[in-house]
């Protein structure tokens, strides 16, 4: 039976999903496919017998995982004659410190900058709903939070400075070649590419040359959701 994936989907068949492309990427690193499964924010009962609300949801014959860590996790140990995501459990312990660093280091910052590009490219129906949650959370008006954008486009930048040396002689944040921790911050840096136009990277930036590597890999699979 094949292997499916619910994503979220937004107008136009747009993937744009930071959590749903470490999934994705995951899967081809592993040299497994599935069926992908558009899934938008309030489509809930489509996802409701994995118990929760969000994607990604892998489906692997009785086997039901959500949360993309999970996830990646799951696959290594189901299919661990395949490529490993992590290179052993020390990279495994380490890749999940990355894991939460860039969700609360840089997620946290990307999305007050892009919040109403992203309102503008979800699914028509999601709209009402994407507007509402994200005013709760922010306590203000999408409009405004991203009005903020040069404050945390300066704060991304910080951060993003921790990242960059791992990069001088090595291709890949994990050495010569890819492995989870690229797909954690390539899938954030894909989510900007694929729901604003606004460009967080410089050419000159080494991490501008990883994206463009990641962009090429799996047979350019990344390449073809392009931002507008």
């Amino acid at each position: 039976m094949a292997l499916r994936v619910y994503e979220l989907v937004g107008a136009g068949d747009r993937r744009f999903s930071p959590y749903c492309w470490r999934t994705r990427m995951a899967l081809a690193h592993k040299q497994l496919t599935a069926d992908c499964i558009p899934c938008k924010f309030t489509d809930k009962e489509l996802i409701a017998f994995s118990g929760q609300t969000k994607v990604p949801v892998l489906v692997d014959g009785d086997d039901v995982v959500s949360d993309s860590w999970a996830i990646a996790c799951y696959l290594e140990d189901k299919y661990p004659e395949r490529p490993s995501l992590f290179g052993g459990g020390y990279g495994r312990s380490l890749t999940k410190f990355f894991n939460i660093w860039v969700d609360n280091e840089v997620n946290s910052k990307l999305i007050r900058m892009v919040v109403k590009d992203i309102h503008d490219r979800v699914h028509p129906d999601d709209r009402d709903y994407f507007r509402a949650s994200r005013e709760a959370r922010f306590q203000n008006s999408l409009e405004r939070v991203q009005a903020e954008r040069p404050i945390y486009m300066e704060r991304l930048q910080q951060s993003l400075e921790l990242v960059r040396p791992m990069l001088h002689g090595q291709p890949f944040l994990c050495g010569q070649s890819p492995a989870y921790a690229d797909y954690i911050l390539f899938g954030t840096l894909q989510w900007i590419r694929c729901s604003s136009p606004l460009e967080v990277l410089e050419v000159a930036d080494p991490l501008h040359a990883w994206r463009e590597r990641l962009l090429d890999a799996f047979d350019r699979m990344a390449r073809g959701h392009s931002r507008l």
